[in-house]
């Protein structure tokens, strides 16, 4: 179901405040009724008209007509940022590491704070590029990178290509300079606590104390810093044999890698969500949890890749995928993964705390065809800032939502006993499902009905897909939630990305993309429609969840889609691909997009036609977007439901993990992979581009772009390297950002 803004408005209710008055330029915002509204801010100006940037449409296409995409971080006028910390920075006796996402800022005192920091992946161009200039040190990538292109050259069959370091003898040269180039992806990944402080300018700083430190992707590989586990998967990390492989270090886990968004809770502790960690080792697991073998995810480079790497150290597949709590305050504290959150490809974590209530945490599965899950504590929750309330997240059940046409669902819990009852794959967009494959292991593709329907008859319960006593079986669940999920009829969705608990404790989730994946999954056509009814929409959605009784711990709840991406002619709001949410302190909703940086700014000819005679796919007409970007969403008074345009990022960067102080008078903001497409931008090199844009009403212009080829951003001077870093924005004389 999609909103009107009468419906948004009633929806919601009036449990927001409206946001301040300002001093406004020329062109003041409206709403597409052409209502001026009073923002706190000017929208800036981004490379498409839009109905709430106050431009009247006979004028758009002179305004529009010429474009230059900036490599900085754009704001409003009278906002500003400075850099608290970038790639390579020390922290403690680590340092920063790459692709910095989710922030939490966790007070300590008056101006002084931990800011706690994810740690996604490697952008394999850049990092190749630069390590060496940022880090000092030097890597083996000539013989490396020769030693895998004759293994890719002598793979076989159905074989993954790469290089099996795993399966060489520790005296291989080899093996050790693999293993040291993996060591140094793996530190760049993780999270890492900073402590910072604001000065009487009201500038924030680092301080670097003693409280600074990292958890990273090889923690305890050296050290003795290994994780820890709880709830049923436990049992299968403690098994000494089984149909896979097992790593022998029990309940014990080397590093956390993959660390996308989070979530902060109440008591103080800050949940870090692994997502793509399947680049890195196997997925796939046997129907007693145990895992794939390692050479099931090789190590591979190239110049443009990096992958497997953690398949030099063997790591074990299963133990990555989790959800990671660390108390930020707490220096050895090394982080747990609690097992009954399942194991998925997670981006986020919606904590939602009531006392007397038990806990409830969702979190999305950031995959095309992924689903939402909440998990529902045994125990309840007596003080919401007790640090004890962690221990609630040792027990209780992991469920799956299925949701129905016409704006309700249901949880289904993912237990033992809950009944087989796949999606029939003629309701998916992509007509595929992936189901556990027994007794092999792993998964099969049902690309037609009547598999599901074998299916159900050869299986009846979860219980039937997995071996082992019922602690084991659960633990098996947990681990492979995602086709556990597809098998009980949990909804495949548009790749939900960010979840997160407004103010009246209703939740808001983030669907990024509605595109198929061939090999991966689609959406289910009778929930992820366009504003036209298309199936198979790219630019994405905002979903607003309420639970039945207001009750966290709910089996049925009410959706509906509160904001639609794409072209303001065509439906949507103005943006794509919307990705990480966050509330101001005053209740306003804020959203950052994540397009990829492959199609930001990639030209749309004339009349959208290719050469090939073909019409442009909606997701190459991503570029008419421009770079990513940061939207303010008011959900109350005149411009509620709206979407306003903050600020843009740098080339081909994701903004990320936006973050507030409780005064409102700081944003932090993660940029990640600046230059991730061409890397360094050489000699500032640009060029100009056309693009086949419309005005807001539907009349198609053409506009000439200018586009940076590469990044230098933070640095911005010309051929400086391009590093990740996290911001600080504020208002000039440092009042509320809005």
């Amino acid at each position: 179901m999609t909103l009107n803004r009468r419906h948004f408005l009633l929806f919601l209710g009036a449990t927001v405040g409206a946001a301040a008055c300002s001093v406004f330029q020329e062109k003041q915002p409206q709403t597409p009724g052409g209502s001026v509204v009073k923002l706190a801010f000017q929208p800036i100006k981004g490379p498409m008209p839009l109905p709430t940037s106050g431009v009247p449409v006979a004028q758009q296409v002179a305004e529009f007509g010429n474009y230059e995409v900036v490599d900085d971080l754009v704001l409003p006028e009278g906002f500003t940022y400075s850099v608290i910390a970038s790639w390579g920075d020390r922290v403690g006796d680590s340092r920063f590491g790459y692709n910095n996402d989710y922030l939490s800022f966790i007070p300590t005192g008056k101006d002084e704070g931990l800011l706690a920091i994810n740690f996604e992946y490697i952008s394999a161009i850049p990092w190749l590029q630069t390590y060496e200039q940022v880090i000092g040190k030097s890597l083996p990538l000539k013989e490396v990178q020769a030693a895998v292109e004759k293994a890719v050259k002598a793979t076989k069959g159905d074989q993954p290509a790469g290089l099996n370091a795993f399966a060489l003898k520790d005296n291989d040269p080899i093996k050790a300079k693999v293993a040291q180039i993996c060591k140094e992806a793996l530190i760049d990944q993780g999270v890492g606590i900073i402590a910072i402080r604001r000065g009487a300018n009201g500038q924030w700083e680092r301080t670097n104390s003693k409280s600074d430190r990292r958890i990273t992707g090889i923690s305890g590989l050296e050290d003795g810093r290994y994780l820890k586990t709880t709830g049923p998967a436990v049992a299968i990390f403690r098994k000494t044999s089984g149909q896979g492989y097992i790593d022998k270090l029990g309940d014990k886990i080397i590093g956390t890698i993959q660390n996308c968004a989070g979530g902060t809770t109440p008591w103080g502790t800050v949940l870090s969500a692994e997502e793509n960690f399947q680049g890195q080792v196997p997925e796939l697991v046997y129907a007693d949890g145990t895992s794939f073998d390692p050479k099931e995810c090789p190590f591979r480079i190239t110049d443009e890749e990096l992958s497997g790497l953690g398949n030099v150290f063997g790591l074990a597949g299963n133990k990555y995928g989790w959800i990671v709590e660390y108390d930020p305050a707490n220096p050895t504290d090394t982080g747990t993964k609690h097992t009954w959150l399942g194991r998925y490809r997670h981006e986020a974590v919606g904590v939602r705390v009531v006392e007397g209530k038990p806990l409830a945490f969702y979190s999305g599965c950031d995959r095309q065809g992924g689903h939402l899950y909440k998990f529902v504590s045994k125990g309840t929750v007596t003080n919401p800032k007790d640090k004890a309330n962690s221990r609630l997240l040792h027990d209780g059940m992991l469920y799956v939502a299925q949701f129905r046409p016409g704006g309700t669902g249901r949880w289904i819990p993912l237990k033992t006993s809950t009944p087989i009852d796949p999606t029939p794959p003629s309701f998916l967009s992509g007509v595929m499902l992936l189901l556990p494959q027994r007794p092999e292991g792993g998964v099969f593709k049902a690309n037609e009905d009547e598999q599901v329907e074998a299916f159900k008859k050869k299986f009846k319960t979860l219980g039937d897909l997995y071996t082992g006593n019922e602690q084991e079986k659960q633990g098996a669940i947990l681990i492979d939630a995602h086709y556990a999920a597809n098998a009980v009829g949990a909804t495949c969705t548009a790749r939900p990305e960010d979840t997160d608990i407004g103010p009246d404790g209703s939740l808001f989730i983030a669907f990024t993309s509605g595109s198929v994946g061939k090999e991966v999954g689609s959406p289910d056509i009778r929930i992820f429609k366009g504003p036209n009814g298309n199936t198979a929409y790219e630019f994405g959605w905002i979903m607003h969840l309420t639970e039945d009784g207001d009750d966290p711990a709910a089996v049925s709840f009410r959706w509906e889609m509160m904001a639609t991406g794409g072209e303001p002619a065509s439906g949507g709001l103005g943006f794509a691909n919307p990705d990480n949410l966050a509330f101001d302190p005053s209740g306003n909703l804020w959203m950052v997009t994540d397009m990829s940086s492959s199609k930001m700014n990639q030209a749309v000819p004339e009349k959208r036609i290719e050469k090939t005679g073909k019409t442009v796919s909606q997701s190459s007409l991503r570029g008419i977007f421009g770079n990513n970007s940061i939207w303010y969403i008011p959900l109350s008074g005149e411009g509620a439901g709206q979407a306003f345009l903050f600020g843009m990022g740098p080339i081909d960067c994701e903004i990320t993990g936006p973050c507030f102080t409780p005064d409102a008078t700081t944003l932090f903001l993660a940029v990640q992979h600046p230059g991730e497409v061409n890397g360094i931008r050489k000699d500032m090199a640009a060029e100009t581009r056309q693009f086949a844009m419309r005005t807001t009403e539907g009349q198609e212009f053409l506009q000439t772009r200018k586009v940076p080829i590469g990044s230098n951003w933070p640095g911005k001077q010309p051929n400086d390297p391009p590093k990740p870093s996290v911001v600080v924005v504020y208002r000039q004389g440092n009042g509320a950002i809005a």
